[in-house]
Parts: C-alpha cells; sequence; structure tokens
C-alpha cells in the first residue's frame, strides 16, 4: 500500500472519529472550543507518529507475552515528553486539556495503530499510518469543536462574531453527543460514501 494512500486512508476510510468511532473520551470533553479540540486532535497525532515508528522498530524484539504492556510503556513515555513540551511552550492548552493529556496512554487509537500496524509494519510505513489517523482524529476534532463553538457562544477559534449568548446546550455534554451525531451523519453521507 502506498504511503499516500495510508495517509488519507486514516483521514477518510478509516477516520476514528467518524467511521471507527474510537477515542469519544477526548473528542466529547474537550471540543468546547475549536482550538481545544484541535490541541487535543494535534497532541494525539505526536504521540501517534512516534509511538508508530518506536514499535515498528522494537517489535522484533518483545516478546509475544509482554507485547501489549511494552506498548504502554512506549506510549506513556512520549506522553510524558509531550507533557513536558506543553507545560513549556503551550500552558495555556495544557491547563485547558488537563487530565486528557495523561489520557492519551490509554487511547484506543493509539494503542489500536500500535496493535493493528506499527507492530507488523516499517518505521516510515507506521509513521504515515500514524500521520493519517492523527490527523483524522484532528480534523474530527478541530471540526466538532467548531460546530460547538459556533453555536454554543457565537465564535470560531476565539473570535466572538454573534453578539450575546449562544446555545449553552452546546458548550455541555449534551450539545457534544448532538453535534457529534449529526456530524457523523454528515460525514458518512457526503465524504465517506463518494470515495467508496
Amino acid at each position: 500500500m502506498g504511503r499516500l494512500k495510508l495517509i488519507t486512508r486514516g483521514i477518510i476510510q478509516e477516520n476514528p472519529t467518524f467511521v471507527l468511532v474510537l477515542g469519544m473520551c477526548p473528542t466529547l470533553g474537550t471540543t468546547t472550543s475549536a482550538i481545544n479540540g484541535m490541541g487535543m486532535g494535534l497532541a494525539t497525532t505526536f504521540v501517534l507518529i512516534l509511538s508508530n515508528m518506536v514499535i515498528s522498530l522494537i517489535a522484533g524484539l518483545i516478546p509475544a507475552k509482554v507485547r501489549i504492556p511494552s506498548y504502554i510503556v512506549v506510549i506513556a513515555t512520549l506522553v510524558t515528553i509531550l507533557q513536558l513540551l506543553m507545560q513549556v511552550f503551550v500552558p495555556s492548552l495544557y491547563e485547558t486539556l488537563g487530565l486528557f493529556i495523561p489520557l492519551i496512554v490509554v487511547n484506543c487509537i493509539v494503542l489500536g495503530r500500535a496493535e493493528a500496524f506499527a507492530n507488523k509494519n516499517g518505521v516510515l510505513d507506521s509513521a504515515c499510518d500514524g500521520i493519517g489517523s492523527g490527523l483524522g482524529f484532528t480534523l474530527a476534532l478541530t471540526s466538532l469543536g467548531l460546530v460547538r463553538e459556533i453555536l454554543g457562544s457565537g465564535s470560531a477559534f476565539g473570535w466572538k462574531f454573534i453578539e450575546g449568548d449562544g446555545i449553552l446546550a452546546f458548550v455541555l455534554a449534551p450539545g457534544a453527543f448532538i453535534a457529534l451525531g449529526y456530524l457523523m451523519v454528515l460525514y458518512n453521507k457526503f465524504v465517506k460514501s463518494k470515495i467508496q
């Protein structure tokens, strides 16, 4: 499979959020704004790419009995590095995302790609798979955050363009479920169906 196809597969055909319905905890919890959604998506992408590459490199050295714990150690190490980098370079985003950053360790997207792809393929292919899945996740979280931010507060990426308050439900958890449901329907009707 070509590397470009690996990337587009993760974005479109196997989008982690809209198609595979994985990683719902950060999807619903962090998308109160487009910036938060994008930040969480990019943080997960960072971990996905590097964990796929490292696991691809060491897969032949890991005994089958300790495969999953070994992957979790690799992922946890990368998440710790990510946390330290975010605390230094984007402390406000780090504070906003809070507990969801350490939870990347147990995000089923990251561990799933390690198990399903990285341990069986080369480093570059694994990196491309991580890029595709990460970008698909980032686009989904950003678009969900954008919809919730527009409807909930009348702003986009922090820029207020509608006076007054928005619909409070979209800032809260019920709005996340409603917006995600409609975005999944639209995605599967207009995007995924056109490619198959």
